[in-house]
């Protein structure tokens, strides 16, 4: 864990949180959770001027990160790439220099609107789910984090209420699980 401040910080990465079902039951399902720190990137760069210093600090006090966004367009929202571009910066998150992230695990959470058949050879995507994976695991491992299994709920615009608090009471006990794995190895 990181010598102060939280374990876990969430980058929430939803354009319209407010409209969507699937990423505002998530998201409630942790707020407030100890040890968990939120950063709902809309709300805080709604002009898109990102905060690197700021970033880059709350990733230091993190020893998990956890990615959480729709998938648009195969990859991630526009202010999640550019968050990307901006704050993981060579020098700092990779390259020479750039051991700022290494070790810390990355944990992706993300929905989709197609089904999970759609992403077979013959579904509408045409390729299963992990090729459109390997993008963000990359971006993680580029800059030494731990990859791990990622939480993706697919269908997410037709998953029923009990469907969706199922997946956040799933993504609660996944970071509790997290943040007591972290607190007992700095203990």
């Amino acid at each position: 864990m990181s010598a102060s401040g939280d374990p876990i910080v969430v980058l929430q990465a939803h354009p319209y949180l407010n409209h969507s079902r699937a990423n505002r039951a998530l998201a409630d399902a942790i707020a407030g959770l100890p040890g968990v720190e939120v950063r709902a990137l809309y709300d805080l760069y709604p002009d898109f001027a990102i905060d690197v210093e700021a970033e880059q600090d709350a990733l230091n006090r993190a020893s998990v990160v956890v990615w959480q966004h729709p998938i648009f367009w195969y990859t991630a929202p526009s202010l999640l790439k550019l968050w990307f571009e901006k704050v993981l910066t060579a020098g700092w998150a990779y390259g020479p220099g750039g051991e700022a992230l290494r070790g810390k695990r990355c944990l992706w959470v993300v929905t989709t609107g197609g089904d999970e058949s759609d992403y077979t050879p013959a579904g509408v995507h045409q390729h299963v789910f992990d090729m459109f994976a390997s993008v963000v695991r990359q971006t993680a491992q580029f800059c030494g984090m731990i990859w791990l299994e990622p939480l993706v709920v697919h269908g997410a615009p037709r998953l029923d209420d009990t469907t969706l608090q199922a997946f956040g009471v799933r993504y609660r006990a996944y970071l509790t699980a997290l943040h007591a794995r972290e607190m007992q190895a700095d203990a």
